[in-house]
């Protein structure tokens, strides 16, 4: 492939970060869990686990090397209520999930801000170094943005005895992300991502019916979001490349959201980043037209290959796909990657661990084909 593993991020062929946990590691949790093991037996069983998930991103190909998310339970409440101020309470705010076939599902968790938001302690940063002892490749770590925690419920979700100015949250979540990105940048990281679920979500009606229901305007939201996560890493240094990940939602192959990004583009590109992972695996992403928006000096990662269907992407659809949208975003600044990640969850996507190889496999295969 023509770009080096030296290169700055994100990468021709790229991922965005969780894979299926192993048996091992679900069995050690549900331990865990009933106390039959203690967190050191845990972690010894996420270590290792890991270790095999380095290996398996590393014999594919891939220049980016995650851990997996394997010490997570989901995407973002574990990374979220690391911080004071932040818990996943027994509140019910229903999000329904929907699949191919029309099926559907309702989860009812919600995150609430319940004082004062400050990091009072690292909250992942030893999941980082870990990482980075395990390869010697680029390390990633994929971090939630803190959108979504307010778009699923708006202001509502803020204790207003806390917060009666929300200016004032959103200063005490910008300073806690930044006192935990600085510590992984001295630590070691050059490759962060943002995972973020609000932009792709406000593009459905039915998304923006409900943030209108919680007292918002789905129409400004965009903006403000975008520019909250600039404010996240306003202080970075220039060692440290930023993308942005934008999802529909992805829970047991299944997804909470459909609609192109015609109505989000302009807050997306907004943001000061290196590279946008912008979901493109079915019809529900609309089409390539929005990319017209894209800075001419940023990247455009393809999520080409979905993590939710086992059947794999064949070579000639994927370089067809990368042709239409190079009608909008010249060839030179356009990478691959799946969609989502294979597991948001620690239930994972209904896929085996050996089509997620061969997904990652083809990403690579295709990228070296078109850029190399």
């Amino acid at each position: 492939m023509s770009q080096s593993k030296n290169a700055r991020p994100p990468f021709r062929a790229d991922h965005v970060g969780s894979l299926l946990r192993p048996k091992a590691v679900h069995e050690a949790r549900r331990k865990f869990a009933a106390g039959q093991i203690d967190r050191a037996q845990l972690a010894a069983v996420e270590d290792k686990a890991i270790g095999e998930a380095v290996r398996l991103q590393e014999s594919v190909g891939l220049h980016s090397v995650t851990d997996g998310e394997f010490r997570r339970a989901m995407w973002h409440t574990d990374f979220l209520t690391g911080f004071d101020g932040i818990e996943l309470t027994g509140a019910n705010y229903a999000v329904t999930f929907k699949d191919r076939k029309g099926e559907q599902r309702s989860t009812g968790s919600m995150i609430e801000v319940t004082g004062k938001v400050s990091r009072s302690r690292p909250v992942m940063l030893d999941h980082f170094k870990f990482l980075q002892s395990a390869t010697s490749r680029t390390a990633k770590f994929c971090m939630p943005a803190p959108t979504y925690l307010h778009m699923r419920g708006g202001r509502k979700i803020v204790d207003k005895k806390a917060y009666p100015d929300m200016d004032e949250f959103w200063a005490d979540v910008t300073a806690a992300y930044r006192a935990e990105i600085a510590d992984l940048e001295a630590a070691g990281c050059r490759y962060l991502q943002f995972d973020d679920v609000s932009f792709a979500c406000l593009c459905d009606p039915q998304v923006q019916e409900r943030v209108r229901a919680d007292g918002e305007d789905p129409a400004r939201l965009p903006h403000l979001y975008a520019e909250i996560i600039n404010g996240l890493f306003a202080t970075r240094s220039e060692n440290l490349a930023v993308t942005v990940h934008t999802c529909r939602g992805n829970y047991q192959s299944m997804w909470m959201a459909s609609g192109g990004y015609d109505a989000v583009a302009e807050a997306i590109f907004s943001m000061k980043v290196d590279g946008f992972f912008l979901e493109y695996d079915d019809e529900r992403a609309g089409g390539f037209e929005p990319l017209r928006l894209a800075p001419k000096d940023k990247k455009v990662v393809l999520g080409l290959v979905s993590t939710k269907v086992p059947q794999v992407e064949t070579k000639d659809e994927l370089k067809r796909r990368i042709d239409e949208a190079a009608k909008f975003v010249p060839l030179e600044n356009l990478c691959l990657s799946p969609q989502c990640g294979f597991a948001s969850t620690e239930h994972g996507n209904l896929i085996t661990p050996e089509i997620q190889r061969q997904k990652l496999e083809r990403v690579v295969e295709v990228a070296a084909e078109v850029w190399g």
